[in-house]
């Protein structure tokens, strides 16, 4: 059925509350609020595969780590699960495995069995919320109750009552403090005096709402998002305004995000006076989800406000997030998004360019003068790398990318500062790529074309002509310029000045040596290339500057080459850029001019000898490339990344592509038995719609059975295999593809296993790779999983153990 021309007949507008004195609008939010996370309860719920107990601790570990003092863990008369976990909280929490001073709130109706059930599952715990709900909102009282105002009055007052005496005994019985939450659930639904009128009862009824830790909570959920943002903080702050004793009050928000206006909506309401809110890490919730707490608390902190709440390591909110729900994080998402603090855009790129220049500049005269050094950068509301983010993720390149970003990367991974004319130069040979691939380039694809383009970096990135020594002499009187790019170069006496240069290079493979002289080292070398290899170049353009401070100081020197077969360098002709840099000027210099000329020659043929070429680079692309010719495996850019920096320590200069599969193998265990080999193996779903995993494996130990159950084959095998290894493994990155076509078609899968968090240790987490082929999809799968272990044991960072009885 198509959207209606009209939909006024249809649906009706919100009626707006009449609050002519509203004071909200200017206000500001100068401190955070008390946060409670529902993830473990409202966010499991929403969930198709609903967390297991593992998943549950290893969420709620991550929780506590983060800061959160309340935590809503479960709805514990909803199954024997929820109940189980619940117990198993409050044993922890005497046990001093979950701190103290950590509230743990569990959710009950307004039934007299199951509140009853909700108040016996915390007894014991140090400190417990009983959070009891019943709908108020005309449509739920008349639509799914059938129910009065009066009748949903004496509900949530009489189940009040029942809460008091049961929270009584139990504190009697076990010593447990207990703190009351009711929500009138849909309140925004609701009218403003029939829920002040209830939480009045409610209040009344609870007969002992004090001052701090003995406030009553009334928690104010938008249960569903009916109106716009203002609407909401509207009601609230019509309820802070009348609620009495507002002293003795907690009032809490759990805004949904049905017209994906949550996180307004939140700001907006604390504005109107809320305390507190209700929410859940990145969002997640039934239908269009809940608050999303990270966003609500970096908002904070880019104003300032220090949100109580520890995002330091936002990857390892992520991990966890997405390995216990299975729900993706958008690249886009807030904060959290893998593309978020980055730039494609030209104008953007040139922008942060520039602010990180200037503030650079900025911030050094506020510390001379002992000002706050204050964030100010286009496009970045706060630093990345306040949150664990790195500065290499910030400007990215794909054909929409300008000049600007390139060069900011090359800045920042190779200390180089382009002439603008260069980064015209390597920004064409940069979009061509982009061009022709249509996919992003990073930052080590960037660095690696730059490297390949101008011969920088090293032995690997070696052009046809390599410089190997020099000695120069002065063949008029002692040199005192080392460039001599100009027309003329002078002694003291006025005598034009002469250099002679007599080179060592690798020219196309063999050592060979050149003379030439000029009115300096750059001149003598060129017209030593035009005499010996018949190389016709000039130079049009020299800039320096230098690369760090003190004693490590270097130089970095960038020439502009131009044809110069008719006489003199032709100011029109198109110009070949070259780069060096040394701690000897000269040297810089040299490299430069020789970058340049095998920009200039390409592949044409010498007077002396002709090319050879090889496979000679360690990066990412060339190892994938490499991988691909010899085994047939699309490895995916993680894996680049972590093959490349293991060959660029362990191989020789000139890794051959074969050369590169046998360490491939031997690194991932690929195709290579190690500690543990898959024997037989049943993949099915158990009685709890959970999936289970039962099978044999050849170990260290001998035979051993597996028996796991996940969300999925990798999680349920690593249920199975966690009790026979020394640190629990959980997935970061999977990814898989096809081998061939019809029926010789083949699965490969790419595993990617990271070990617990150290103990107070911030940054990257320790991980490892596995890789598989099968042709059934699924054993392809478990078995990338056993070669990650496998490669993880062979180093030392897991090792096998016998499973505790």
């Amino acid at each position: 059925m198509p959207m209606l021309p009209d939909p006024s007949q249809k649906y009706a507008p919100y009626v707006p509350l009449h609050l002519p004195d509203r004071q909200w609008p200017s206000r500001t939010i100068t401190r955070p609020p008390i946060w409670l996370s529902t993830d473990l309860r409202d966010g499991n719920q929403a969930l198709v595969n609903p967390m297991s107990v593992d998943q549950k601790w290893r969420f709620l570990r991550e929780i506590i780590r983060c800061g959160f003092k309340e935590v809503e863990v479960a709805f514990p008369a909803a199954s024997d699960t929820d109940y189980d976990f619940v117990r198993q909280v409050v044993e922890a929490q005497q046990k001093g495995e979950v701190p103290e001073d950590v509230w743990i709130q569990v959710l009950t109706p307004a039934r007299a069995d199951l509140i009853k059930r909700t108040v016996n599952s915390v007894a014991g715990a140090k400190r417990a919320i009983i959070h009891m709900y019943n709908a108020t909102s005309p449509c739920f009282r008349q639509v799914v109750f059938g129910n009065s105002k009066e009748a949903t009055f004496k509900l949530a007052v009489e189940h009040t009552k029942l809460i008091r005496q049961l929270t009584d005994e139990c504190t009697a019985a076990h010593g447990t403090k207990f703190r009351y939450e009711y929500s009138p659930e849909t309140f925004n639904q609701t009218e403003m005096d029939f829920a002040l009128e209830v939480c009045e009862g409610v209040k009344k009824a609870w007969g002992r709402a004090g001052e701090g830790e003995d406030r009553i909570i009334f928690n104010l959920p938008a249960t569903v998002e009916i109106a716009t943002p203002n609407h909401y903080a509207d009601q609230i702050e019509y309820f802070c305004r009348h609620i009495s004793e507002r002293e003795k009050v907690v009032v809490s928000l759990h805004p949904h995000n049905d017209r994906g206006t949550a996180i307004a909506a939140a700001e907006l309401a604390m504005m109107a006076g809320a305390d507190r809110v209700e929410g859940t890490l990145l969002g997640n919730g039934e239908r269009t989800g809940n608050v999303d707490i990270v966003i609500l608390a970096l908002n904070q902190y880019s104003q300032g406000v220090w949100p109580n709440l520890d995002f330091s390591d936002i990857y390892s909110i992520i991990d966890v997030v997405m390995s216990c729900t299975e729900l993706p994080v958008h690249p886009r998402h807030p904060y959290a998004g893998e593309l978020v603090f980055t730039a494609f855009s030209g104008s953007h790129q040139d922008a942060i360019k520039k602010g990180f220049e200037k503030q650079g500049v900025r911030h050094a005269a506020d510390r001379a003068a002992g000002r706050k050094q204050i964030w100010d950068m286009p496009y970045l509301p706060i630093d990345p790398q306040d949150i664990g983010c790195s500065y290499e993720a910030v400007i990215r390149v794909n054909s929409q990318s300008g000049k600007g970003g390139i060069a900011y990367l090359v800045k920042q991974a190779l200390k180089l500062d382009l002439p603008r004319k260069m980064q015209m130069a390597f920004y064409q040979i940069v979009q061509d790529i982009a061009d022709k691939t249509g996919k992003e380039m990073t930052t080590e694809d960037i660095v690696a074309s730059f490297c390949r383009s101008y011969h920088f970096g090293g032995m690997q990135y070696e052009g046809r002509l390599a410089l190997r020594s020099f000695t120069l002499v002065d063949i008029s009187h002692s040199v005192s310029s080392l460039t001599g790019i100009g027309s003329h170069n002078y002694t003291e006496d006025g005598v034009d000045r002469q250099i002679r240069i007599d080179v060592k290079l690798r020219v196309d493979g063999v050592l060979m040596t050149l003379s030439g002289e000029g009115n300096g080292p750059l001149s003598a070398l060129l017209h030593a290339l035009r005499d010996h290899l018949g190389i016709h170049l000039s130079v049009r353009e020299y800039i320096e500057h230098a690369i760090g401070e003190g004693t490590t100081v270097q130089a970095a020197s960038y020439v502009e080459l131009v044809p110069s077969e008719r006489g003199p360098a032709d100011r029109s002709s198109k110009g070949f850029w070259g780069v060096g840099v040394d701690f000897d000027i000269t040297y810089s210099g040299l490299r430069a001019v020789l970058s340049a000329a095998n920009v200039a020659i390409g592949a044409s043929d010498l007077p002396k000898l002709n090319a050879k070429r090889s496979f000679n680079s360690t990066t990412g692309a060339q190892v994938a490339d490499a991988i691909k010719q010899t085994l047939d495996l699309d490895i995916p850019p993680r894996l680049q990344m972590a093959f490349s920096e293991l060959v660029r320590a362990k191989l020789a200069q000139n890794p051959t592509p074969e050369g590169l599969a046998k360490e491939f193998r031997t690194a991932y265990h690929y195709e290579v038995d190690g500690a543990f080999v898959l024997l037989e193996y049943a993949y099915g779903q158990g009685p709890n719609l959970r999936r289970t995993l039962t099978g044999k494996a050849r170990s260290p130990i001998g035979e051993v059975a597996l028996n796991g159950e996940g969300n999925g084959p990798l999680s349920s095998l690593l249920s199975a295999m966690n009790i026979y290894l020394s640190a629990e493994l959980s997935v970061r990155q999977y990814s898989e593809h096809s081998i061939g076509e019809g029926t010789d078609v083949k699965a490969a899968s790419y595993v990617e296993l990271v070990l617990p968090p150290v103990l107070g240790a911030k940054g990257e987490r320790q991980s490892g790779w596995g890789v598989a082929v099968d042709e059934d999809i699924t054993a392809s799968s478990l078995k990338a999983v056993l070669s990650c272990i496998n490669a993880l044991v062979a180093v030392g960072k897991v090792s096998v153990r016998q499973p505790k009885n």
